[in-house]
């Protein structure tokens, strides 16, 4: 009896031990150029599951914007443990949904142009919006935004929906801490110049600026880091612009109803070592948010200096957002 017992009960006990060795896993919502193959999220989850014995699991969202708006859909229901690529355009926004806890880190490792000690959000990465433009195509680009502005209507740029797309939004507030109240007028000026507005970054940087459609496209003052370190060209370049560049840093937040928080917030700790920071100069192309010494790429000393860092505060963003929205809605339209 007690032999025909026993493979009966190692039977039973098998699936309980195979589960108990199943590793803790750990969600993280967040946007394709974070999580594709050329992106810093493949090396990033490597590296952390190697410190962390969890499995590392990414659900990948079309945007920043989409990745809120998931999360307002869920609710307290969702699955996220973590998410990562809101930025300072949205954090605020996020902010009130109430669903995102406090992230319980040290914050004096932060090497960013603006003093940040908020509670909620970490940042990861950050940058400067920017034209880039093709050398090839444009030999002397704008000096300035109100150069731009006012230039003949046969140069054509491309920008990105503000609706739908993080540099979109990014260059209404770069207009609005420029212009203030006159803001609507000079996208009035800017509009006949604009050859398309594309719902996403890289439709436009990709299928459209790459291919010579036009010669300027809103995008990042590091853009050019990427062609010159992985492509070896100085072909594509941000111009300069007197009035300053806006600021965008990219952040991520604990989600308050995980049952990882533990885990969550060593993710988050995690994102502010040297084996998190390595991997976004030339994936991520944005600056790091931490100082990486001498392992930030030598194509980093030859991107542009802004004069002033622009920047408006997230609380404000979220009150003046859908006015700024409606506002470049009827610019375009008149």
């Amino acid at each position: 009896m007690i032999s025909r017992l026993i493979p009966a009960l190692f039977a039973v006990s098998l699936p309980l031990m195979v589960a108990a060795d199943e590793p803790t896993v750990l969600n993280v919502y967040t946007h394709p150029s974070f999580a594709a193959e050329w992106g810093p999220g493949p090396a990033v989850k490597e590296a952390f599951e190697a410190q962390c014995g969890c499995s590392l699991n990414y659900t990948v969202l079309d945007s920043g914007g989409d990745i809120l708006q998931r999360l307002r859909l869920e609710g307290s229901s969702t699955p996220a443990d973590v998410v990562l690529g809101l930025d300072t355009g949205t954090m605020e926004t996020a902010r009130q949904t109430g669903l995102l806890g406090r992230h319980g880190q040290s914050l004096e490792r932060l090497a960013l142009p603006v003093n940040w000690d908020d509670d909620t959000f970490v940042p990861y990465d950050w940058g400067y919006f920017a034209f880039v433009y093709d050398t090839e195509q444009l030999s002397e680009p704008p000096s300035s935004l109100e150069e731009l502005v006012n230039a003949p209507d046969d140069l054509k740029i491309i920008i990105q929906d503000p609706r739908t797309s993080t540099p979109g939004l990014g260059l209404l507030l770069w207009m609005h801490a420029v212009y203030g109240d006159e803001a609507p007028a000079k996208w009035q000026q800017l509009s006949d110049k604009i050859l398309a507005t594309t719902q996403s970054w890289s439709d436009g940087y990709f299928s459209l600026f790459m291919n010579g459609e036009a010669p300027m496209i809103l995008s990042y003052s590091t853009s050019p880091a990427y062609h010159m370190a992985i492509d070896k060209t100085d072909r594509y370049q941000a111009a300069r612009f007197n009035e300053g560049h806006y600021l965008q840093v990219e952040v991520a937040a604990l989600v308050e109803s995980s049952d990882n928080k533990t885990l969550a917030r060593e993710f988050l700790d995690f994102m502010l070592t040297a084996d998190f920071q390595r991997h976004l100069p030339l994936k991520n192309v944005m600056y790091p948010a931490v100082d990486l010494g001498d392992e930030l790429p030598d194509v980093f000393d030859k991107l542009i200096t802004p004069s002033e860092a622009l920047y408006i505060d997230p609380a404000k963003v979220a009150t003046i957002r859908r006015q700024l929205v409606n506002d470049w809605l009827d610019a375009l339209t008149d």
